[in-house]
């Protein structure tokens, strides 16, 4: 609420309410609570280096301000979006003067850890070894896809999840009754149910959270600065809400989470499931066209030829997307999510795809066998190109007893049809083709077709 002229401090109230103590401390039992091993780390006196990956807003930096006041050790923050190799040097070199001459040790927060690049996540190893600084890395993105194997081998990691609506809910009432750092000399009433309403918002980020209440009681500026009660009510929140609609990270973690999300629940034949996810990736902002490849992707590799028509939807509704656009597209969208979902499954083609590159590996330069290859000149066919090749239209059905793969490979399957969807119709076809290759026709009898 930094607009108002009385207001306690410049700083975003997110910043002024940071908890000075663990009973300030909101969330995280599971690595805090009572015998917990982030607690007991702290309290034996057992600090090692450590990452803490988890959602915006749930108390990384805190938790590393609180541990080294606990435990009575510097604090150096830093910035991987503003600092580098050089400051990360400085730092060192305070860090050995204080544990040469005070026996002390150094806690050095790093946020945003994984936008370092390798060269400067090397930069900390030495340091780490040695036990020359503590270092706590903050990352909201996965440290196993982001951070070099030899630091995340010298940290531990620590995983935060989300606040829960009441954690937030407490934040929020502190908030509001705090009179030195939050909101409290203020005649400020949330009406109710409002902060379940701000909690379920913020989901599960304090940051956000209280972001929000500062900009409803900003929007209350002249009746705080007269000293009136002001209301926030829920036409006022809404409105704020609408202007605080965060824009969905479409390169963080959580886009891969979705999309893994809205794939699994394709491939589990749950139509709602899918719906949910799908819509959830559209209101964040996520490209149509990605959801639309990823469900041509699939098409192919999920139902396959259980349902050759899955195909032909997904790519439909990528067209009408192009089409139609916002928001009416998001319906063609829609029902090739429920179309795919609720198709019988068959991974037979994409299993039969890793058999193929298998065997290409084993056997990269199998030749073509002569009888397959053409002859368009005279020396390729005196060479032998094309000797012993069967015409299948010269013969009864168009079926010949011929092989089409190279030798060695002559008796491989690579695909393997299932017993479900328009696959159990390929099967039978496959076993008509394969008994009819060997067999004299009165006996191979028809290929019966599925009724459809």
């Amino acid at each position: 609420m930094t607009s108002m002229s009385s207001s306690p401090s410049p700083e975003p109230l997110a910043t002024r309410l940071r908890p000075l103590s663990w009973d300030e401390f909101v969330g995280q039992e599971h690595l805090i609570g009572e015998g917990k091993s982030l607690r007991r780390a702290i309290e034996d006196g057992r600090l090692g280096s450590m990452i803490f990956w988890g959602p915006p807003g749930s108390g990384k930096t805190t938790l590393a301000h609180l541990i080294a006041k606990k435990t009575k050790s510097d604090f150096i923050f830093f910035s991987a979006v503003l600092s580098g190799v050089k400051e990360v040097r400085a730092a060192v070199e305070q860090a050995e003067k204080r544990l040469k001459f005070d026996d002390g040790r150094t806690i050095l927060f790093v946020d945003e850890i994984h936008r370092f690049n390798k060269a400067q996540q090397d930069a900390f190893l030495p340091h780490v070894e040695k036990g020359t600084i503590i270092l706590i890395g903050a990352t909201t993105e996965n440290p196993s896809f982001e951070l070099i194997p030899a630091l995340l081998s010298r940290c531990r990691v620590y995983i935060l999840q989300l606040l829960g609506i009441e954690d937030i809910k407490r934040i929020l009432q502190r908030a509001l009754t705090d009179a030195e750092r939050g909101l409290g000399r203020w005649k400020l009433v949330l009406g109710e149910g409002l902060d379940d309403t701000i909690a379920r918002f913020a989901n599960g980020d304090a940051r956000r959270a209280l972001s929000i209440l500062e900009a409803t009681a900003a929007a209350c500026q002249d009746d705080l600065e007269r000293g009136r009660e002001a209301l926030i009510d829920r036409p006022l929140l809404e409105d704020i809400l609408q202007r605080k609609t965060e824009l969905y990270d479409k390169s963080g973690e959580e886009h891969y989470n979705l999309i893994s999300a809205l794939h699994k629940s394709l491939r589990g034949s749950d139509p709602d499931a899918a719906l949910y996810w799908l819509y959830r990736m559209l209101r964040g902002g996520e490209d149509p066209l990605f959801l639309a490849r990823r469900m041509v992707r699939f098409a192919v590799e999920d139902v396959g030829l259980a349902d050759p028509q899955a195909l032909t939807i997904a790519l439909a509704a990528k067209d009408a997307f192009d089409f139609l656009g916002h928001p009416e597209g998001e319906l063609a969208l829609a029902l090739a999510a429920v179309y795919l979902a609720t198709a019988p499954k068959s991974n037979a083609l994409y299993r039969a795809e890793g058999r193929t590159d298998a065997a290409i590996m084993r056997h990269p330069s199998l030749p073509v066998p002569l009888h397959l290859r053409n002859a368009p000149t005279a020396l390729m066919k005196a060479a032998g190109y094309g000797d012993g090749y069967l015409y299948p239209h010269d013969h009864p059905d168009s079926v010949v007893d011929q092989s089409y793969l190279p030798e060695g490979l002559d008796t491989t399957r690579f695909y393997t049809p299932k017993e479900f969807g328009f696959e159990r119709e390929i099967k039978k076809r496959m076993e008509w083709w394969a008994r009819r290759r060997t067999a004299p026709p009165e006996q191979a009898g028809p290929p019966r077709e599925e009724t459809r």
